[in-house]
């Protein structure tokens, strides 16, 4: 009976000694910060350190704002696959989002692995332009209004004075 045990428990550790073994390169990405609307694409790479074919069955993010992508065939032993991640970078400000990996790995069936970074706001840069904008359109209404025998009387270098003093203006009054 003891020899049936440890035929068992030794045909065991051999079973689990050479089994697939996932690895991660880095178990967090780091967007950084990014442009709202930026490429929310990031890759996982994964190593399969044992010695039997590694199949990842299933990765789970933790919202829907995450999307991967993965092969279904194995990844054989000492070669490496990838974890294509999008994140939607349309949702502005710091994430930090966990995605779970399964695999027939029997000692890390379930791997988490996350993604972290900063989405700046589109508000700022689209903000910026629209103030330049619209102190132009303040501008020219401004010219426009100015008589046009006081406009003519003008030289083309207080002209350019004028313009200019009333653009400052406008901004001025427009970032209030």
């Amino acid at each position: 009976m003891k020899n049936i045990f440890a035929a068992l428990f030794l045909t065991a550790s051999f079973a689990f000694a050479s089994a697939q073994t996932i690895s991660f390169e880095k178990t967090t990405v780091d967007y950084g910060t990014v442009k709202n609307g930026a490429d929310g694409n990031r890759n996982f790479v994964v190593k399969n350190t044992g010695n039997k074919p590694l199949i990842i069955s299933k990765v789970q993010p933790s919202c829907g704002c995450t999307v991967p992508e993965w092969s279904q065939d194995p990844i054989m032993p000492g070669k490496t696959g990838q974890i294509k991640v999008h994140y939607n970078t349309t949702l502005t400000g710091h994430f930090t989002k966990s995605i779970e990996v399964y695999s027939n790995d029997p000692e890390n069936s379930r791997t988490v692995v996350n993604i972290t970074g900063v989405v700046e706001p589109a508000a700022t840069a689209q903000a910026v332009e629209m103030k330049s904008a619209a102190a132009d359109v303040a501008v020219a209404q401004k010219i426009e209004l100015a008589p046009k025998q006081a406009v003519s009387a003008v030289t083309a270098k207080e002209a350019t004075k004028v313009k200019k003093e009333v653009k400052s203006s406008a901004k001025k009054e427009i970032a209030k």
